[in-house]
């Protein structure tokens, strides 16, 4: 009796060793055949802003690399929280990807609780690009340089407004560091997006704004708003005459938004070392690197583990910054 339960315990465990090895070589079928259908390609912010533009940028060249098409997908709302939250509960298979702004290495240190965890439901592919917030105020405003602005801020308390991409982002955080610094007071008013947030800089519903350069820098050319400052240690090439902040008199001001490519926990290696490849591969080509900067974006295209380590240090760095501006987790 007991040889026979025993012998009927080995069958059973023989049975469930036989299913997870065939379940392994279905999902590494699976992996090597990747993709056979159509990527989803999630933006958490709206329309024209740095991650929707590099996400449209990119998307028919890795189409065309990955031989499937990309669907582009804006969900905006909550500094990213929302489109975050899609893709951490979304499966693990490749078929969802997502691109980060500086939210997400942000949002660890000004929310108390996330409906994510920023490293263990994300597997890393690579990082895209960085560049600054542009400074730019209507050209409404009677302002023409950074302490020109401070100036009129302080003597009119509360009467200047300035635009962003909402709570938890890097144009939010930009001025709040710059309030913090200079001790103006000035008027928070969130959008859904970068997108939201920039037209209604340059259609003056707003007074300014700090934003990617992407959209502002060509209304700044054309006089419809006036660029008074970047957030970068270096200027913008692509718009010289343009002096950093910290030039202006805010020593040790520096802010920089970095987008990066991330998929759910658990994706298998070999689809996450493609997507790496093929994204890096197509940054890198001369005439999308061109295009790239000239929009204002520096462009890199890394390794998983260097952009895990790059998080890393971001967050730290956001904590910091965070507590020294007095910005507590909501």
């Amino acid at each position: 009796m007991i040889r026979n339960r025993a012998h009927a315990y080995a069958l059973a465990a023989l049975a469930i060793i036989a299913g997870t090895v065939h379940a392994q070589e279905r999902a590494q079928k699976h992996a090597n055949e990747y993709p056979t259908k159509p990527v989803r390609f999630v933006v958490p912010s709206s329309p024209g802003g740095g991650a929707d533009v590099l996400a449209r940028s990119l998307s028919p060249k890795l189409a065309d690399a990955l031989r499937k098409p990309l669907v582009v997908e804006n969900r905006s709302g909550a500094g990213g929280i929302i489109g975050y939250e899609i893709v951490a509960n979304a499966p693990p298979d490749g078929y969802t990807i997502l691109i980060v702004a500086g939210g997400y290495t942000l949002n660890p240190s000004l929310y108390a609780k996330l409906p994510y965890d920023t490293l263990k439901d994300f597997e890393r592919v690579s990082l895209i690009a960085c560049a600054p917030n542009l400074l730019v105020v209507h050209s409404s405003v009677p302002v023409s340089s950074v302490q020109e602005l401070i100036a009129f801020a302080k003597a009119k308390p509360k009467y200047l407004n300035y635009a962003s991409s909402g709570v938890g982002t890097t144009s939010y955080l930009s001025a709040e560091i710059f309030k913090s610094m200079t001790g103006v007071d000035m008027v928070h008013v969130p959008y859904k997006g970068a997108g939201d947030s920039t037209a209604a800089a340059i259609a003056g519903q707003v007074h300014l704004i700090f934003s990617t350069p992407n959209a502002l820098v060509p209304q700044a050319k054309a006089g419809r708003v006036r660029a008074l400052g970047v957030t970068s240690a270096r200027r913008l090439p692509v718009i010289p005459d343009v002096p950093t902040i910290a030039e202006t008199g805010l020593t040790g001001y520096e802010v920089n938004n970095c987008y990066g490519v991330l998929v759910p926990a658990k994706t298998p290696g070999n689809i996450v070392a493609k997507l790496n490849s093929e994204i890096v591969r197509v940054v890198r080509v001369p005439e999308m690197r061109a295009h790239l900067e000239n929009l204002g974006f520096e462009v890199l295209g890394t390794t998983p583990e260097q952009f895990t380590a790059f998080a890393r240090t971001d967050m730290t760095k956001w904590a910091k910054d965070l507590k020294a501006a007095g910005i507590n987790p909501q």
